[in-house]
């Protein structure tokens, strides 16, 4: 018998930010009592991020943790907005918790906490693989709080409600709900090449796919051909889904793909792109395992750009 479950059998899985073994109990949000009775118990720990900047707990001299008893959450400082993520397999409630941006700098200064950009925690592993997709939920949710104080219908006031998964226009009677933005990632083949290209922000020599927000109508195939169409000149035939991965920065779910390339020349759209080329399966791997000629690189393990260049050059998958 296997015993390996189906969902660590998945390429999204193996994406930073994929991994969380929380129950997320959405049938207790909207339960008020339910969630003080869980949010009181000894047993609650929480994530807390002051301002966009996650506050990590020192265990030793090299490990981490983003959970923090009610005790120790309260010596962080006040609590803007608190948010029910679910019950860990124990069935222990965790929560997480906005502070004020202004409290960055003071906790920076307590040797028992780290504090640091949420790219570097999940790139630097700097926390247990199992607390990581958590730590993103509940970044992402708390910065939607953080931007959707006033009601985007008649501009009241708005307030948290549902244990954090809502907030209410009390003005109006709207009804807000947290919201992800799709975004399509694709790695352009034709034969036995891929299209790679860069952003002047990529670290020198790095070159990743190329990505763009799904709009209004479209299904994510369709977003595939359109960006590639955009920002590479490409035309693209099929395409094929390989995995996907949460991104909180600051609340997007990308969508990853191969496509069938229909031709060979490439326009880069030089707004966005700084250079493009194809490149064969070789240096691909090469890219990999950093060992291409050249120097080129390609995105680390958390990216999901990894994972498709890996199922494509590695795995042998096609569109």
């Amino acid at each position: 018998m296997n015993d390996v479950s189906p969902r660590h059998r998945e390429r999204s899985a193996l994406t930073g930010f994929a991994t969380s073994n929380l129950d997320r109990r959405a049938d207790l949000r909207d339960k008020p009592d339910a969630v003080q009775a869980l949010r009181l118990r000894s047993d609650t720990r929480l994530t807390v991020v002051a301002g966009d900047t996650p506050v990590l707990k020192r265990l030793g001299e090299e490990t981490q943790s983003v959970w923090f008893s009610h005790s120790e959450s309260e010596l962080l400082g006040q609590g803007f907005e608190e948010v029910f993520l679910g019950l860990d397999p124990t069935g222990a409630p965790r929560f997480a918790r906005l502070l004020d941006k202004t409290m960055v700098e003071p906790l920076r200064e307590r040797p028992e906490l780290l504090l640091t950009d949420l790219r570097s925690v999940a790139l630097k592993r700097l926390v247990p693989n199992e607390e990581l997709g958590p730590l993103g939920e509940g970044k992402a949710m708390l910065d939607w709080h953080a931007r959707h104080r006033f009601c985007a219908q008649c501009g009241g006031p708005t307030r948290l409600d549902s244990a954090g998964w809502k907030r209410q226009c009390d003005a109006c009677g709207a009804q807000h709900f947290p919201r992800t933005d799709p975004v399509v990632i694709m790695l352009a083949v034709r034969g036995d090449k891929c299209l790679l290209a860069r952003q002047s922000r990529f670290a020198p020599g790095m070159y990743s796919c190329i990505a763009g927000f799904v709009e209004p109508g479209e299904t994510f195939e369709d977003a595939v051909r359109r960006e590639t169409w955009e920002e590479a000149g490409l035309r693209a035939g099929t395409v094929r889904y390989i995995a996907s991965q949460p991104w909180p920065f600051p609340g997007s779910l990308m969508i990853g793909c191969l496509a069938e390339s229909l031709n060979d020349d490439i326009v880069l759209d030089g707004t966005e792109l700084e250079a493009g080329r194809w490149f064969s399966r070789e240096e691909a791997l090469q890219m990999l395992e950093g060992k291409h000629p050249e120097g080129f690189t390609s995105p680390q393990h958390l990216a999901i750009a990894n994972t498709i260049l890996k199922a494509w050059a590695v795995e042998g998958e096609e569109p």
